[in-house]
């Protein structure tokens, strides 16, 4: 399930794990593990070399329980602080840079494994598992978007979430290596006036239709 900021992915992969019975995996909480690192590190974000020699220091550790998704850095849980606002503004920049892709993209890969697991991203249906079953890419408006990511922070509005988004975005789509876009033989689904349980329940009869 690939989609930009605030379109609803967690929530719905999640559901959808949680009503199948599969594993689940959020490859964003990877991205922003690393990233949360390398400012731990005192690294220079405006540095793309170093950030690339220092990519595989790391130790990552991701839980694939869909009521209870954990991450870990070097032993230690971060689930919380990835989520600040800090990790938040850097995490595209970081994730820009190939060898960071190409080490997380392996692990992915090999939590997959042979299937029954839901994950979602930004590249799941282009680039980390383009033979999947079933490709969803979620969508929303911009001002949908931002009112639930508002609705999820505090000391923000909606019109600072929507321009910090469409920053985002704009890294995410034009980045060189792996950029957001729909995969082949995806399924586009707007979700601007669905509630949650109408996306995990359009996602799940994908599923059944497809299978």
């Amino acid at each position: 399930m690939d989609g930009p900021s605030g379109s609803g992915k967690s929530s719905a992969s999640r559901g959808v794990a949680r009503a199948l019975g599969l594993r689940y995996l959020d490859t964003g909480a990877m991205y922003r593990a690393i990233t949360w690192w390398m400012i731990e590190q005192g690294v220079d974000l405006g540095d793309a070399a170093t950030i690339a020699a220092r990519s595989h220091e790391p130790v990552l550790t991701s839980g694939t329980d869909p009521d209870g998704p954990t991450i870990h850095v070097d032993g230690v849980d971060v689930g919380e602080p990835i989520r600040g606002s800090e990790v938040t503004a850097a995490v595209s920049v970081v994730a820009a840079v190939p060898e960071v892709r190409a080490r997380l993209v392996a692990m992915q890969r090999e939590i997959i494994g042979s299937g029954d697991i839901v994950v979602e991203g930004r590249d799941i249906g282009t680039v980390v598992a383009p033979a999947a079953t079933v490709k969803v890419y979620l969508t929303a408006s911009a001002e949908a978007r931002a009112q639930r990511r508002t609705a999820e922070l505090t000391g923000t509005t909606v019109e600072a979430q929507q321009a910090a988004m469409a920053t985002r975005d704009t890294l995410d789509s034009t980045r060189k290596t792996d950029p957001l876009s729909m995969a082949v033989g995806a399924v586009e689904l707007d979700t601007t006036a669905l509630n949650l349980e109408e996306v995990i329940a359009a996602v799940l009869g994908l599923i059944k239709e497809r299978t």
